[in-house]
Parts: C-alpha cells; sequence; structure tokens
C-alpha cells in the first residue's frame, strides 16, 4: 500500500541535503538519516507481509527487485558523471575519480571514502563529485544483508523473535555509533554498523503494535525535531552519535503517527509539488552533487548564490527526465527474465569499472605553465611542474613527526646538527610544519639542531576551538602542554611559531582578531623564560582554491588571487611577517618559477625551501644565528 505522506517525507529529505550541499542549509545533511529511517521501516514491512503470507522469503525476487529499482539510474547519473568529470576537469584530478568512480558502482565507497578520509562533513577543495554514493553503499549493503536476518530471525521459535532480534541489533548499533563518534569519526558517519539503528529504529516502528500515535502533538514535535537539527547542525557538528537522535527520533514520530497528522502537514505532504518531489527523490539526490560540483571545479572557485539556484534548477529538470524516461518506464515493464535483469545489471556495473579505470588511466602528473616574464628571462616561457613534487609534503609528515588526531605527544623528532649546541624548536599546526623545510634547510647549513613539535590542526596560539570531525580539542590542549614542557627542558635559542589563523571562531568571541591575538598572548606567556628568542611568523596568505588542481585547469589569473593573512601579534614575540616574500600588488600562485602552494593552504616545499634566504636575515636580524 502506497503511503502518499512518505513520498512527501522523501521530499523534505532530498530538499534539506541539496539546501546542505548548496551551502543554504548548515545541516541538511540530516536528509540521509530520514531517507535510512524510511527505508528500514518500508523494507522490513515489505519482508514480514511476505513471511506472513508465504512462510518465507523470496530472495531472488527480492535481490532483482532492488537492482532494477535502484541501479539504472545510479548507474546513469554515475556514468553521465565521470564522463564530464572526464571532460571538463584537469587531467591531474582524474585519478582520484577514476577510483572513486569505480568504488561507488561497487557499492564500497562508504568504507573507501572512510579509508581515504574524504569528511563528508568538512569537504576539502576538490570534493569527488561522487561522493553521496556512500549513502547508497549504505542502503545496499542494508538490501543485502536485512533479509538474511529477518528471515532467520522468523525461524526461531522464539515469539517475537524478529521484534526482540532487531531491537537487540538496533541497540548494538546504536552504542557503537556513540563510541566510534567519539574515536573514530568518519569511520561513524560512512559505516554501516554505525548508520544501521537508523534502518533499525525504522524496523521497529513497522514491527510495533499497529496502535499508532493519536495525539498530533507527536507529529508537531517530529516537525520541530526535524527542522531544529537541519537547521542548527553544521559542519562540527559531531555525528551520528547522540546528536543523530534529533532528527532519526523527528522522523520516527511523523511516521508513527501518521495517521493522525494535523490537516496542514497532511496538505502540505500530499500537494501536488511534495509528491512530484517525492517521485523523483532518487535522483534528485543522485544528480544534485555532481551538478554542484563540476562547475565549480571547471571555474576553479566556489560557486556564487545565483549559480548555485541554476544548479539546483538543473538538477530538478535533470532529476524529472531520469525519473520519466528511466525510472518509470522499467517500473511499469514487467520483465520476467532473471537472466536479463542480472546480465544488464552485471553489464552496466562492468560498463562503470571500466570508464573508471579509463579515467584513471588518462590522469597526468604534470601541469604546464607560461610563466611570466622577469628580469632574468624577460620573454615568458612554458614551464612543466610534476604535480608530484608540487603536492609532496615535509619530511615530518612521512617520518611521524607531525602528530596527527588521536595523539598528543611528539617523538623526538631531532634535524639537523645533532652535535650542536645550539637548538631551535619549530611549534605549531601544519601552517608551522610548512616552515619546516626552510629551517631545516638551514639547520644543515648553519650547523643547529632543529627540533619539529607540530600537530595537525592545533595551532600554537593558545585557542580554544569547537570539536570537529576528527579533531578533538583534549588531544590538542595535552599536546600543548607536553610540547611546553619539553621546550622549557630544552631552553632552545630560540622558538619558531606559526599557525594557521582561519579555523572556525568558537562562540563568545567579538572578532577572529581578538580571539587569535588572545591565544598568542596566552602562549606568550606560557613560554617567557623558556628561551631568548619567542618568533612568531604570520600566516601565510590564504588561497581562495587549490593552487595545483585550479593551475592544472589553466584558470590563468584565477590562480593569483589568495589573500594576505592579518599580520597581527599578540603577546611580546619578536615578529616575522613573510607576505612580503610571496606577494607584491597581488599574491601569485607562481612566485620566482615555482608553485608556491601545494594545496588551498600550505606553501610547497619547494618555495619553503628557496625562502630560506629570507628567512636567515631575519633570524640574523634578531641575532638568533
Amino acid at each position: 500500500m502506497r503511503i502518499t505522506q512518505i513520498q512527501g517525507l522523501r521530499a523534505f529529505a532530498a530538499i534539506v541535503v541539496i539546501l546542505f550541499h548548496a551551502r543554504l542549509l548548515g545541516g541538511g545533511f540530516v536528509g540521509v538519516d530520514i531517507f535510512y529511517v524510511i527505508s528500514g521501516y518500508l523494507i522490513t514491512g515489505l519482508l514480514t507481509r511476505e513471511i506472513t503470507k508465504t512462510g518465507t522469503v523470496n530472495f531472488k525476487k527480492f535481490y532483482i527487485r532492488r537492482s532494477k529499482r535502484l541501479l539504472p539510474s545510479s548507474a546513469v547519473v554515475l556514468i553521465s558523471t565521470g564522463f564530464a568529470a572526464w571532460i571538463f576537469l584537469p587531467a591531474n584530478t582524474r585519478g582520484s575519480i577514476g577510483r572513486d568512480v569505480i568504488a561507488a558502482s561497487l557499492y564500497i565507497s562508504n568504507y573507501l571514502f572512510a579509508w581515504w578520509q574524504n569528511d563528508y562533513q568538512n569537504l576539502n577543495a576538490t570534493p569527488s563529485p561522487v561522493i553521496h554514493y556512500w549513502s547508497l553503499a549504505v542502503e545496499e549493503q542494508f538490501y543485502l544483508i536485512w533479509p538474511l536476518f529477518i528471515f532467520a530471525l522468523s525461524r526461531m521459535k522464539s515469539k517475537n523473535a524478529i521484534l526482540k532480534g532487531v531491537l537487540l541489533s538496533t541497540c548494538g548499533s546504536f552504542l557503537f555509533s556513540l563510541y566510534e563518534t567519539t574515536h573514530a569519526p568518519i569511520w561513524a558517519f560512512y559505516s554501516l554498523p554505525t548508520r544501521a539503528w537508523e534502518l533499525g529504529l525504522g524496523a521497529l516502528i513497522c514491527l510495533s503494535p499497529k496502535t499508532g500515535l493519536k495525539n498530533k502533538l507527536f507529529a508537531w514535535v517530529g516537525v520541530a525535531c526535524v527542522i531544529y537539527s537541519s537547521w542548527r547542525f553544521d559542519s562540527s557538528t559531531p555525528f551520528p552519535g547522540i546528536a543523530a537522535l534529533a532528527p532519526v527520533v523527528g522522523i520516527c514520530l511523523l511516521i508513527s503517527s501518521i495517521q493522525s497528522w494535523p490537516p496542514l502537514l497532511n496538505d502540505l505532504a500530499n500537494s501536488r509539488i511534495s509528491q512530484w518531489l517525492g517521485a523523483i527523490s532518487y535522483p534528485l539526490y543522485l544528480w544534485h552533487w555532481p551538478v554542484l560540483v563540476v562547475p565549480s571545479e571547471v571555474l576553479g572557485r566556489p560557486l556564487h548564490l545565483y549559480e548555485r539556484v541554476i544548479c539546483i534548477a538543473i538538477t530538478v529538470v535533470l532529476a524529472d527526465l531520469t525519473h520519466r524516461f528511466i525510472e518509470d518506464p522499467l517500473r511499469r515493464n514487467v520483465i520476467t527474465s532473471n537472466r536479463k535483469i542480472v546480465t544488464g545489471a552485471l553489464l552496466i556495473t562492468g560498463l562503470s569499472v571500466l570508464l573508471g579505470s579509463g579515467i584513471s588511466a588518462s590522469a597526468s602528473n604534470t601541469i604546464v605553465i607560461e610563466t611570466a616574464a622577469t628580469a632574468s628571462a624577460p620573454k615568458p616561457v612554458l614551464k612543466t611542474f610534476s604535480l608530484v613534487e608540487v603536492t609532496r609534503k615535509p619530511l615530518v609528515y612521512s617520518d611521524g613527526c607531525h602528530v596527527n588526531y588521536g595523539e598528543d605527544t611528539s617523538s623526538i623528532c631531532e634535524y639537523g646538527d645533532l652535535t650542536s649546541a645550539k637548538t631551535i624548536v619549530l611549534y605549531g599546526d601544519s601552517h608551522a610544519a610548512q616552515w619546516f623545510p626552510t629551517l631545516n634547510a638551514l639547520a644543515m647549513s648553519n650547523h643547529f639542531k632543529l627540533v619539529s613539535l607540530t600537530k595537525s590542526a592545533c595551532p600554537s596560539a593558545d585557542v580554544a576551538r569547537t570539536d570537529r570531525g576528527a579533531f578533538k580539542i583534549k588531544d590538542c590542549n595535552q599536546w600543548r602542554i607536553n610540547s611546553l614542557a619539553r621546550i622549557a627542558a630544552i631552553h632552545p635559542q630560540a622558538v619558531i611559531l606559526s599557525g594557521y589563523q582561519y579555523y572556525s571562531v568558537p562562540p563568545g568571541y567579538n572578532s577572529r582578531n581578538t580571539w587569535w591575538n588572545d591565544g598568542q598572548a596566552r602562549t606568550f606567556h606560557s613560554l617567557q623564560g623558556a628561551s631568548d628568542h619567542l618568533i612568531y611568523i604570520t600566516d601565510t596568505p590564504h588561497p581562495l582554491r587549490d593552487i595545483p588542481s585550479c593551475l592544472a585547469a589553466k584558470a590563468g589569473k584565477q590562480c593569483d588571487t589568495s589573500e594576505p593573512s592579518v599580520a597581527t601579534v599578540g603577546g611580546g614575540f619578536e615578529k616575522i611577517n613573510p607576505t612580503s616574500w610571496l606577494c607584491t600588488k597581488k599574491c601569485p600562485a607562481i612566485v620566482d618559477g615555482l608553485v608556491a602552494y601545494r594545496d588551498a593552504s600550505h606553501l610547497s616545499v619547494d618555495i619553503a625551501i628557496a625562502l630560506a634566504p629570507d628567512l636567515l636575515a631575519q633570524l640574523q636580524h634578531f641575532g638568533v644565528l
């Protein structure tokens, strides 16, 4: 039996996800959780009705029906997206895009995206155009396991075995989700075991006594929960974990009280627009992300508001066409031959894998750029850069000395002249680590020992930060305590600090400068007496796009739009401002014939080494060397 209100809920879920990816709704990612609850509810109902009627589950029929329903549209969008990325996006991105297309076509992308550290809530400067397929992978894995689980429970002699088994598995999944959200947040976000409780709660609604919730208040509470989570959550919200209860409980209340919905909710859900959007919600979800991402990557910048609105309109048109000419015809066309359906599914999957392989094989690790004329080279010349070299990270990343998430202690991490009595300490986050190649070169040529104390996302400025994804402020604070104690024990000739100053400012501060300068002043106070020279290198220019990808896309002047960072420093530090080393009237992507940034944030290793004479002059000026 078709429940029209469910169609309206599907429409709402698709809309909030689209608004989230269009950067118009901070917590719109909860739309995926709404889809999960609905799926658990509907699939469990289908299976239990079949068991009640026939005493068994026709697994072949179930899996073929799922393939026929889901695979054609997802394959069409996946293949179209793959070809669009192949044609329009830079050759240097094809390796990862091809890999992602293969993962999506095999419905294992959720685990591979977690393995590759693609944080869905904090997407990087060049997000995959098929990253949204992770949620389809979770659902497909659920569809693979759930019929077997329900059937096995139905064979047990215990009364209400299905209800008890689903309840137990749902509780276990929820507890595991709480644990993983704290200890391995990316895996918690992507994996089926940490999402199964959302599908399980939908199943429990179906399995519970058919009394329903009669009071209209339950429906309004459900509406409040899903609207609150959509509006108030953002990329810093630990998820799924305890936060996911708001949208999940909200949608559970709405489904449970469908027979008692107030007239206003019924009218909204049953309106022609809601029913239409609900009908096309699946292709709407499939199309929206690549339609938003591919143009942004082609332009080499974030889309403007009007461009995002146009992309949403295009998404709706593509979704409607997909529904009309792919979903509906296949749903109405009764294909009696299971062999044809299985063969078609295998062919489509094989074609998607082949496409992904072709995209990856065509990847290029070089970019060719026409460098500007200089005094030494009066005519522009074509120069080829290796992307492997441009994007490589400093040595401290590969030897384990750059401390990662979940860790709070640096190793020995000594470089340069290890026999020297003179020691300099580098202290801070990845924007301090970007100066490691510079200081390491100076340590070798000027015979001092360099101690590197750096940790991802943990700036030297003693600022408060909100937990976000894998970042936990408690680990950062403990690492600071350990590092400051080590600096005091070393008593180095100088401590050189730096930090990325564009982190999100937590509540309670009137301005970014106040928050940052206060943190710098606290760090200075903590370091007083530990060294004769406390030196702060202000932050490097802030790129507005991924520089290697921008250059590979031949975006020209659009790559020269990095912004100088504010160079104020709190406390009594001796200050070094590197802006003039990297910028003139503008901050170009190519500085003295070298690509200046390895991504959308950090200096390249080559430019860092090239800046050694500038940093040496400053250290000599302060009397350090």
